[in-house]
This record gives structure tokens, sequence and C-alpha cells, in this order.
């Protein structure tokens, strides 16, 4: 008879993986949290507060080829922040506050520490975010990504009081407009920037344009 690991799929590093995350999955869960990780759903008690006419709001997302990126330098908890991130700002934009986050983990071979950082970065996020991680999916599927690869894929809910939606409409000609500063390339447009950077550096090298920091 021919096993799951036989044909490419590790139950016990599955199991493994969810174990690890466990505790740091709950520790970001938030009063409206109502199922534990690994229910069949996850539950949320909505409490809106002061809000006269409550809307949900959600977003999704993905972290692209910055995935290579992470691969190529061994770091993959600062993708799963990017992630969540990423979501929370498409939350901010409209109006709206995070309630929580869910995530979609694919992979060719599955590796319980590369999980379990990857998971951290989530973590890290959404309690940064007030945002709850409710839960996620770990699939590994060598017959669809190569034994290196994989994709992270995340979906946030969030809140608006209808009133205060925001959609662009309002935007008129004299109104002021604030640049913040970023901490570098976040989730998009990682393709050009790796065919331009990889060209001509790896990445532990520190040009001295970057002033040290590395690629």
């Amino acid at each position: 008879m021919t096993t799951y690991k036989e044909a490419g799929v590790d139950v016990d590093a599955g199991d493994e993986a969810v174990d690890r995350i466990r505790s740091t999955v709950r520790e970001t869960f938030t009063p409206g949290v109502l199922a534990d990780i690994g229910a069949f759903g996850s539950f949320f008690e909505l409490d809106v507060g002061d809000m006269e006419q409550p809307v949900l709001v959600s977003s999704i997302d993905g972290v692209g080829t910055k995935l290579k990126v992470a691969a190529r330098a061994g770091r993959y908890n600062t993708v799963g922040q990017d992630l969540v991130n990423h979501c929370v700002n498409d939350m901010a934009v409209c109006g709206a506050d995070p309630l929580y986050f869910l995530d979609y983990y694919g992979v060719g071979s599955l590796d319980p520490d590369t999980a379990a950082s990857v998971v951290d970065g989530f973590a890290t996020a959404c309690t940064e975010n007030g945002c709850a991680l409710v839960g996620g999916e770990i699939a590994e599927m060598p017959d669809v990504y190569a034994e290196e690869d994989f994709d992270l894929v995340g979906t946030v809910v969030g809140v608006v009081d209808k009133a205060d939606i925001l959609q662009g409409e309002d935007i008129a000609s004299g109104d002021v407009l604030l640049g913040l500063p970023s901490t570098g390339i976040h989730t998009n447009g990682y393709t050009l920037a790796r065919t331009v950077l990889f060209d001509r550096y790896s990445v532990d090298d520190c040009p001295s344009e970057l002033g040290g920091t590395s690629i």
C-alpha cells in the first residue's frame, strides 16, 4: 500500500508544524475569537462599539516574488509580516480597522522550521495591528510546487462605519498630500528589483549606495 509520505506528502511534518504554531497563533487572539486553531471554521463575535452602520471590508493578497528573495536569504519571518501589513494597509485606505486574518501557505516540501518562522511573522504583524490570526491552511503539494518553492496568500476582514468609508470620491484639487517614509520595498515590484539587483549583487552584498545595508 502506498503511503502519503511515499506520494510526497509528509503528514507527520504537517502535524509538527501545527503543534509548533499553536501557541503563537493563540497569542494573537482578541476577545472576538470564539474558536481555537484547528476548527473547521473560524468564529468571530463582532463588537461594533458605537458604530451606527457597521460595514465589513475584506481584502486578499499575496507576497509575490519576494518569496524568492526570502528563500535565497534564508529569512522567512519577514514575508509573513509583509503579507499581514500589506492586507492591513488595504484596510486602512478604505477607512477600516482590521478584525482578523487568515492565511494560505502552499509548499512543495514542508519544513516545520520554515512554517513556524512564517507563522511567527504573521503573528507578530497581527499583534502589532490588533488583528487576530484566526485560521489558515498549510498545503504540501509536490505535484504543484517544486521542492524549494512556496506561496503565501492572506485574507483580512475589517470593519468601518458606513459614514466613514473612504473610496476617494471626496479627493479634490488643493487637498494636501502627505508622503510617509518607507522602510523599503514591501511586497510589490520584486520581479523588477530582483532582475536589476541580482544581476550585479548577492543578497549579502552591501553596496555603498545603501550605506552599509545589505541587498
